[in-house]
C-alpha cells in the first residue's frame, strides 16, 4: 500500500525516505566506501571502473561522474553520503551545498547568513506568491483536531 507524501507538495525538495533509500542504496553504499583513503585512491586512479563495481543504475553513475549532486539525489543519494564525493573531491560542505543552488560558495554562504531563502514562491507547489500557509491533505486535521 503506498503512503501518502504530503511533502511531495514541497518545491524542490528530495526527502530522503524509505523509497528514496531504497533506490539509492547502492550509490550511498559507494559513497561511504570513500571513507577508506584506500577506495578513495582507487576511484580517483579510474572512476568508471570503481563505479562499475557498484550494482548502482547507469544513471547514478552518470550523475556521480558528472558531479550533479541534485542528480544523485533524484536517484536516491542521500546529501550525508554524497558528501563524501565532494570530501574525496576536496571540496567542503559549503562548496557542495553552494553548487547544488547554482551559487558560487561566497553566495551560499552570504545567502545563509542572511537567513536562507525567501519562503515566497518555496511553500508549495503552484504557489501564486500569496502568502498563504500550507494546506492539508483532504482529512487530516491540524493540532487539537481542529482543521
Amino acid at each position: 500500500m503506498a503512503l501518502e507524501k504530503p511533502y511531495k507538495d514541497v518545491p524542490g525538495t528530495i526527502i530522503f525516505d524509505a523509497e528514496q533509500s531504497r533506490k539509492g542504496y547502492w550509490l550511498n553504499q559507494f559513497c561511504m566506501s570513500l571513507m577508506q583513503a584506500e577506495n578513495r585512491a582507487r576511484f580517483k586512479a579510474d572512476e568508471r571502473a570503481y563505479l562499475d563495481e557498484w550494482a548502482m543504475t547507469e544513471e547514478q553513475k552518470q550523475a556521480v561522474l558528472a558531479r550533479d549532486l541534485n542528480w544523485c539525489m533524484r536517484t536516491g543519494g542521500n546529501i550525508y553520503f554524497l558528501a563524501k564525493i565532494g570530501a574525496t573531491d576536496g571540496m567542503s560542505f559549503q562548496q557542495m551545498a553552494g553548487s547544488m543552488t547554482g551559487m558560487s560558495e561566497e553566495e551560499y554562504r552570504d545567502m545563509m547568513l542572511k537567513g536562507g531563502r525567501s519562503p515566497e514562491g518555496n511553500r508549495y507547489l503552484g504557489e501564486d506568491g500569496d502568502a498563504q500557509p500550507h494546506r492539508q491533505p483532504q482529512g487530516k486535521t491540524g493540532s487539537k483536531g481542529q482543521q
